[in-house]
């Protein structure tokens, strides 16, 4: 094969016991473990192994386990010598296409976690927001649901499924719309906040400083970001888009898209869960797989 691109996925990905596989997949989890606790200054393999379902989806909690468990998967798929030509990642997922990709370590991975997971649950706290899934809507529908104030769209996941976030009373007037203009499902994600919206914003300044104290290099393989869904190599431009993409959308169906002309052979779902898989199924006639498929 000779385009391989690595995905990675976002929160939502996590789930109950998700240690017990970690574990079981390499022999340096407990030293992944051992550093992650240390620099996130809580017993995060605890988290991993004995967490209960609402304890892991955790905005504090998942972001780092998804994390932890994608690198090693993503170590897993170098003992097998595949060389990969590209990588992505949905939201979340970008901060471990990035360190995948050499642009960042994983000591400084898991600082940039520490700081956006807290700071986006906080923020969450300070201004209540959601995030609702629109299921087989069309255009003229989700735009009139964006007509109701501080709704945007969050996500492009794939031609069937676009999430929006606002303000929470904003998200339940949004569900009544949707059944009164016949969107066919409309399902609340259960996630702490707005993500990906302007609401988002006052996570900006805490992460932009934890940004600056990391250092960002140029990528050994093309990067495609949430912010432009196009191919980036240089450290400046990976290092701005990620602070902009806490604020922004994520189009997904755009990466994918613009990765498929670079003649993709496989994708491989580098993490917990087979979401991306399950997208790509939608977007791309391209094969994509989960990585313990290999």
């Amino acid at each position: 094969m000779n385009n391989i691109a690595l995905l990675f996925p976002g929160q939502g990905s996590q789930y109950e016991g998700m240690g017990d596989e970690a574990w079981q997949m390499s022999s340096y989890a407990n030293e992944l473990y051992e550093v992650a606790s240390s620099i996130l200054e809580y017993d995060i393999k605890y988290i991993c192994f004995n967490a209960n379902a609402d304890q892991i989806s955790n905005t504090k909690y998942a972001q780092p386990s998804i994390f932890i468990y994608s690198m090693l998967a993503s170590q897993e798929i170098k003992n097998k010598n595949i060389i990969f030509n590209m990588v992505a990642g949905h939201s979340l997922g970008e901060i471990s296409a990035l360190t995948v990709a050499g642009v960042i370590n994983i000591e400084d991975a898991l600082k940039i976690i520490k700081v956006r997971a807290s700071k986006m649950e906080s923020s969450g706290i300070r201004n209540p927001g959601k995030m609702l899934a629109l299921i087989n809507a069309d255009e003229e529908q989700v735009a009139e649901i964006c007509n109701i104030e501080s709704i945007v769209v969050a996500n492009v996941n794939s031609p069937k499924q676009i999430v929006v976030s606002g303000e929470e009373s904003k998200i339940n007037e949004a569900v009544e719309l949707s059944k009164k203009i016949n969107v066919k499902r409309a399902v609340k994600l259960n996630v702490s906040g707005a993500f990906h919206s302007p609401l988002m914003s006052d996570v900006r300044d805490d992460l932009k400083k934890v940004l600056d104290d990391v250092n960002f290099n140029d990528a050994l393989v093309p990067v495609y970001q949430n912010m432009t869904c196009k191919p980036t190599t240089k450290a400046i431009d990976l290092k701005t888009n990620l602070l902009n993409q806490i604020e922004n959308p994520v189009n997904w169906v755009k990466t994918v898209n613009n990765m498929d002309k670079n003649n993709i052979d496989l994708y491989i779902e580098t993490g917990p869960n087979s979401i991306l898989k399950g997208l790509n199924k939608r977007i791309t006639n391209n094969k994509t797989i989960n990585f313990n498929e290999l």
